[in-house]
């Protein structure tokens, strides 16, 4: 496996939009294989760990016509891109045909040679997988009927947005238990000993092909959750749950190939529990958009150990674009919050320079937009910096702020320390619009009482406290809207 840490930065690159924007900068049709050296410079800056290449595998083309055909998609589809060809619209990377590479990126050897190229940089390479549902025209739905969640006649008849008919099969369509049911999948039965075999046979064949696989929709395949969705047309609810059964088979044949939930619903610990090396945090997302600093706190004060199992970020191909729904200076604080905090941390191509327009995914080209390079500039200082400084290979701690009775602004006031064989190292951020101040006593007596020097890792500003002070009534911290500190502490 490539070099992927315990705490990994991930960038996730929509390959399809990225492929052809390199094709047309370079005037050359080509897959994986021919990416040249340059743009793979692109996507891996100093501090990324593993790229996420999203959307690698063979879509469906019966998804993709069921895809043309929804007006709801197609005016999603042109809002995104006004100009947008109808060749231009690939279908749905989640409305998966067969696990084999796209031959429009080069098939499986295009897909080595992109493994080799991350490798040599020392970067791992994560992919997607799919567990709820695959295409109506996989090969599954003829050989192997007894996968699936199965209907009647007369349901197909009385509910077709619900079920359909494959290869004379009545098939559930794909859903989870709060929306409507997806119209271009067909659902797989989480229940069935026989599918969950069968995962665990696709997914050691993708473990030959990367380091680790992003689960789509993981929460959907546990047993309560299904056993919710589907009732008795599941069948008779097993003994044991999917993940457990399915990972523990993975592992036998690679044992440190890395597994990553989407998790919603607050399934993320059981989820761990269950075999995942990490779980999305959209909670911490949720609160950082729309709640305030305190209750992002009070997320930050779950166990550790659970927290470093957790996958920080601030947008994904699944939500708005982060410069979209922040203002600049929330956006470089809270991109400052998740590259510091305990646990996976997965940044979106385009996010670094600025990008505002969130891509449907069927879709294989974007619109141009001017890239804010003082935007690149910053992230590309932010992330080579905390990977430096090797900050994160040691103990986190939350840190207490603490303010005055006639000076509230400290709630505002974010703070926490990183301590191991690299050294010592503070972070505060002020998550608010408004100037903030308060005291943080930092938890290292052994500081003593003499002078100490505070270096700041993004502009190398120096500041000299007493340890005295530093451990006693604490650092006092001024920061204007949006301000962040992140310091070694020496």
């Amino acid at each position: 496996m490539s070099g992927i840490p315990a705490q990994p930065v991930v960038h996730e690159v929509n390959t399809r939009v990225w492929l052809r924007e390199i094709q047309r900068r370079t005037g050359r049709h080509g897959g994986l294989g021919d990416v040249p050296k340059d743009a793979w410079d692109e996507v891996t800056p100093h501090g990324i760990d593993a790229v996420w290449l999203m959307g690698v595998w063979e879509r469906s083309p019966q998804g993709r016509a069921i895809a043309l055909r929804d007006p709801s998609l197609r005016a999603a589809f042109t809002r995104a891109v006004p100009d947008l060809q109808e060749e231009e619209i690939a279908g749905s990377p989640y409305c998966i045909r067969r696990y084999e590479v796209d031959a429009d990126l080069g098939g499986s050897a295009g897909l080595a040679a992109a493994r080799a190229e991350l490798a040599g940089r020392d970067i791992g390479l994560l992919l997607d997988y799919v567990p709820n549902h695959v295409a109506p025209d996989s090969p599954w739905t003829a050989e192997h009927p007894e996968y699936f969640v199965r209907g009647s006649e007369d349901e197909l008849r009385g509910d077709p947005a619900a079920y359909l008919s494959v290869e004379g099969q009545v098939l559930a369509r794909g859903r989870d238990p709060f929306f409507p049911p997806w119209p271009d999948v067909v659902q797989l039965n989480a229940f069935e000993p026989a599918l969950r075999a069968a995962t665990t046979d696709v997914l050691m064949r993708i473990g030959d092909l990367c380091d680790g696989v992003r689960c789509d929709m993981a929460m959907l395949m546990m047993n309560d959750i299904f056993a919710r969705t589907w009732g008795e047309r599941a069948g008779e609810r097993p003994a044991d749950d999917f993940w457990p059964t399915v990972i523990s088979g993975v592992r036998r044949g690679h044992p440190g190939m890395i597994f990553a939930a989407e998790a919603y619903w607050d399934r993320e610990f059981d989820l761990q529990q269950q075999g995942f090396d990490f779980c999305y945090d959209k909670r911490l997302y949720d609160r950082l958009l729309h709640e305030s600093p305190e209750s992002v706190r009070g997320h930050l004060t779950a166990d550790v150990t659970y927290q470093r199992k957790l996958v920080r970020f601030l947008e994904n191909h699944d939500e708005p674009r982060a410069a979209y729904t922040m203002d600049p200076a929330k956006e470089r604080a809270a991109a400052v919050m998740i590259a510091t905090l305990p646990g996976a941390t997965l940044w979106h191509e385009g996010q670094f320079t600025g990008r505002r327009t969130q891509l449907p995914v069927f879709l294989d080209r974007r619109p141009d937009e001017t890239p804010d390079l003082a935007l690149r500039a910053f992230h590309e200082t932010l992330l080579a910096a905390v990977h430096r400084s090797g900050m994160r290979t040691g103990q986190w701690r939350l840190l207490d702020c603490e303010g005055w009775p006639d000076n509230p602004s400290h709630r505002d006031l974010l703070a926490w320390s990183w301590s191991g064989e690299a050294g010592r190292f503070l972070t505060v951020v002020n998550l608010s619009g408004q100037r903030a101040q308060a005291r943080i006593r930092l938890p290292w007596p052994e500081l003593g009482p003499d002078e100490r020097t505070l270096t700041s890792l993004l502009d190398a500003a120096r500041y000299t406290r007493s340890g005295a002070e530093l451990t006693g009534p604490g650092l006092f911290v001024d920061l204007d809207a949006w301000g962040t500190h992140v310091l070694s502490v020496g």
